[in-house]
């Protein structure tokens, strides 16, 4: 086991751009690839590596909580756009300043499970060519979808040249300790990120990226099957929350269910955690506007979810 090149190995490089070309619509080379120990790493990095002191960095409420964090570590404003009712839109162009770097896309979401259409990546599209701004789009979600379409931002006209691309084998090849990620962007960015990368940890861990390499020659059936599980899983949860009558986002992808428990969320995660030993995330962690909200993951067996929706029906009466 030996060093690689800081960016990750040519064969795992140009596979994922073969990736991206074949699947995504987006036009990248090795060039524009670089892989890194995890895809919460590519985006700490992009950010560290683009985003200056004040700069303003457009998130969606809610998202995802590490967004916030990076933004604020590499010195950038967070700034927080709604969702509509439906959680399919938001008013991006109100929220747009003099000080706008970035906006932050993730589809399908984390914790909603939204799904973003063509439409809304569109108008995305067009505020960021108009107003001369750079998006990250995190697909790590890609293959995991019930309802609706994956589109890849950088793949629609004017994009390649100011999207940042995050996606990573955590999800769908259920490699989450492994740590391997990537980004792909424009070569200026994937040079600053390889600078970056070197000094600090150096590259991804070596024997992992032969594994991605090999996951990224597989027959997807079993990602098909994954997804049809997942679906189960969903459906056994929504129908629950239903009859208990606790309004929830339907998600259309991923692998969480973001629901209103009426009343605060933080303090409902520490009850239910101490009286039912049940472990949820607030919905505070996500954004501003959904203090009593909470989201539960449901990767997890049909044996778990069946007992945890037991201990929530007595939690809640």
């Amino acid at each position: 086991v030996f060093y690689t090149p800081t960016k990750g190995i040519p064969e795992l490089l140009n596979a994922i751009a073969e990736k991206m070309r074949r699947e995504n619509g987006v036009p990248a080379t090795a060039d524009n690839v670089i892989a890194t120990p995890g895809a919460k790493y590519a985006i700490f990095e992009a950010l560290m590596c683009l985003i200056e002191d004040g700069d303003e960095v457009i998130l969606l409420d809610p998202s995802w909580v590490s967004y916030e964090a990076c933004v604020l570590m590499a010195g950038g404003k967070p700034i927080w756009v709604p969702h509509n009712d439906e959680f399919s839109d938001a008013p991006i162009e109100e929220f747009i300043s003099s000080k706008t770097k970035m906006v932050v896309i993730n589809t399908p979401s984390n914790p909603l499970g939204v799904v973003y259409g063509k439409e809304f990546l569109k108008k995305v599209r067009d505020l960021a060519v108009d107003k001369n701004l750079l998006v990250m789009s995190d697909e790590i979600y890609e293959k995991i979808i019930f309802e609706g379409t994956h589109y890849s931002l950088a793949g629609f006209d004017g994009m390649f040249e100011r999207t940042i691309t995050i996606n990573g084998f955590s999800k769908t090849y259920s490699m989450t300790g492994w740590r391997l990620g990537y980004a792909v962007a424009p070569k200026w960015i994937i040079e600053k990120m390889n600078v970056m990368q070197s000094h600090s940890v150096s590259h991804p861990t070596s024997f992992v990226q032969y594994a991605a390499l090999e996951a990224l020659k597989m027959d997807e059936s079993f990602i098909k099957q994954m997804v049809s599980e997942f679906r189960a899983r969903r459906e056994m949860i929504m129908k629950k929350l239903d009859e208990l009558g606790i309004r929830y986002a339907p998600p259309k992808g991923a692998f969480y269910i973001f629901m209103n428990v009426g009343r605060d969320g933080d303090e409902f995660c520490e009850e239910f955690l101490k009286r039912e030993f049940v472990a949820l995330t607030p919905g505070s962690a996500f954004g501003i506007a959904f203090k009593n909200w909470v989201r539960l993951s449901y990767a997890t067996s049909r044996e778990r979810i069946v007992e945890f929706l037991r201990r929530l029906e007595r939690f809640i009466s």
